[in-house]
């Protein structure tokens, strides 16, 4: 059905910035304006109209923010609609999700709509077609109607039942409404022109019987209008002025434009198309995405690994980010792929400011400091965020025990290696430098503690100036330090593509998700759902809201600190 996805008009350079208008790289934009400068158009209304088949994605929050930017830049109306034409599909819990992603990105609608609130009027201007002899029952099955629709360098071949009389249209059709006829016996098909060049103007099915329940309307109705002769409808039903959509519903405009002509609907409004989103090694459908939840390759449609919004959410996404992306893709009609790493730029450049810096230890291995006090424990001052005072200080523990990074030690390092190994010195994060002098290993012979002096004249922040060590390493106290899970993702599916031949099951990555145990520093025990934070060395982490417990928190990394993609200069 409709999987609507298009890409913003405006660019913000940076997160947080003043939004700016940018017509340059957003034609739809420049219709809009020519329509209210001719006179066309005196209020632009726009419609966000998904259907409630499945959860949003990252490619719908830029239709989301396109149809609601647009027209508050005019001062105009957004509605929320539910394209729910096919009971057999849809749900109410996905229509709730929707709902939740809008106003969580930031949006509020005008109206709110489903498409099944107008059954009774398509149902009438179906008649009216009938009575126009624009529109006939067919008894053929759905094999033969695409058997006899012709291909692009042949036409199709008539319906026997196209010559059918008015009467007789307005009678069967009536049946079909009351529930005579089992799913797909009959079907109400558009009377144009089976040797249009245009396959979609040849004779298109309009109407269906499906014997199911429907969320909204429940068992009122068993012929269900298709959604090239709803959708068109219900625009002009709400006085849509622009409907948005991406290029493959292009060759449909002419029958979007016939709807609308001959079933004599009063407002007239215009569809446009452009690129739909594409994302490197991102899947972009939304019947992949409901394979993947219900084969249980991931944990539900909020899996910090799904492209969908309530995923990107609980992975750790802020929709500060998600529409600041969006507003700088841009709007194309011309096939492209965007760079995952982009949309990464923008959580980087959205919580570089907000986010408290800490430390977490994320596969811990102990040290002993030999010569630092049994029993002592000092509290040291240390900057929530060195690019936003704000933030302020906090306090850290230090004592004889601490946990530092397995990767932070070396026995036998390779050359340039200034991190800790035998007979190095290295400094502690706010604290002092220390010097590795044994190693402890277990019977397997792996490395399991490490023995240290420290020099207590090293101490951060007080002026020493003496000598130099060319190593930084993160730690956290060991008496109170907060267990902590910790998980890491990659691509669910790498360099995702539209090949059908290949089940894009079989190309799982699995290695898409890590598992770790370590440990955050004591301040961290009242984290809660979507707290974020910079962990040192470690990149932006999310406390992720299904799994963490009181004093045991969950962390997703959301992005690492650091990449070598630049946004694109305008």
């Amino acid at each position: 059905m409709y999987d609507e996805e298009i890409t913003s008009f405006t660019r913000e350079r940076l997160v947080g910035l003043e939004s700016k208008t940018a017509s340059s790289n957003n034609f739809i934009r420049n219709i809009v304006v020519e329509d209210l400068a001719a006179g066309r158009v005196t209020e632009v209304v726009t419609r966000f109209p998904p259907e409630p088949n499945g959860y949003l994605h990252i490619g719908h929050a830029k239709s989301i923010c396109l149809n609601f930017e647009l027209a508050d830049e005019f001062k105009g109306r957004t509605n929320l609609r539910f394209d729910d034409t096919n009971p057999v599909k849809e749900d109410v819990e996905y229509v709730e999700s929707i709902k939740q992603d809008v106003k969580w990105l930031g949006f509020e609608w005008d109206g709110l709509f489903f498409a099944s609130d107008y059954f009774g009027q398509m149902y009438e201007r179906a008649l009216l077609l009938i009575r126009k002899g624009l529109a006939y029952v067919d008894d053929q099955t759905a094999d033969q109607i695409r058997e006899n629709r012709g291909t692009l360098s042949e036409p199709g071949r008539n319906s026997p039942y196209r010559d059918r009389t008015v009467e007789e249209n307005l009678e069967l059709f009536e049946r079909m409404k009351k529930g005579e006829f089992g799913n797909g016996e009959k079907v109400l098909r558009a009377k144009i022109d089976m040797s249009s060049p245009n396959i979609n103007m040849r004779d298109p099915v309009i109407y269906r019987i499906v014997h199911a329940h429907h969320h909204n309307t429940g068992d009122a109705w068993v012929i269900y209008p298709m959604y090239a002769f709803a959708h068109p409808l219900e625009d002009a039903i709400e006085g849509v002025t622009h409907s948005i959509c991406t290029l493959e519903f292009e060759d449909q405009r002419p029958f979007y434009d016939w709807v609308v002509e001959q079933c004599e609907m009063e407002a007239t409004p215009r569809q446009y198309e452009f690129n739909r989103l594409n994302i490197t090694n991102t899947v972009m459908s939304k019947r992949k995405l409901k394979a993947l939840v219900d084969e249980k390759v991931v944990d539900g449609w909020d899996d910090p690994r799904m492209p969908t919004i309530s995923g990107l959410r609980r992975k750790g996404y802020t929709p500060e980010a998600i529409r600041a992306f969006c507003r700088e893709i841009g709007v194309a009609k011309s096939y492209g792929v965007v760079d995952e790493r982009m949309l990464e730029h923008f959580i980087r450049e959205d919580l570089k400011l907000k986010a408290p810096r800490t430390m977490a230890v994320l596969r811990p291995l102990k040290v002993v400091i030999t010569n630092y006090p049994e029993g002592q424990v000092e509290w040291l001052e240390a900057e929530n965020n060195s690019e936003n005072e704000e933030l302020g200080n906090r306090q850290i523990p230090f004592s004889r025990e601490i946990y530092i990074e397995q990767d932070d030690f070396m026995e036998t390092p390779p050359p340039k290696y200034f991190r800790l190994f035998p007979g190095n010195e290295v400094r502690l994060k706010h604290a002092y430098f220390i010097k590795c002098e044994e190693v402890v290993k277990n019977e397997a012979g792996e490395v399991v503690e490490l023995r240290c002096t420290y020099d207590p004249e090293t101490k951060s922040g007080s002026g020493f100036t003496g000598r130099k060590v060319k190593g930084t390493i993160h730690w956290v106290e060991a008496s109170q330090a907060v267990p902590a899970e910790f998980r890491l993702f990659e691509p669910l599916i790498n360099d995702e593509d539209d090949d059908e031949d290949t089940s894009f099951l079989e190309r799982i990555n699995p290695n898409s998700l890590e598992t770790l145990q370590g440990f955050v520093e004591p301040g961290m025990k009242g984290a809660v759902a979507q707290d974020k934070f910079q962990f040192f060395r470690h990149g932006y982490f999310n406390v992720d809201s299904k799994l963490s417990e009181p004093g045991r928190p969950v962390f997703n990394r959301i992005v690492s600190l650091k990449s070598s993609f630049e946004v694109p200069k305008a």
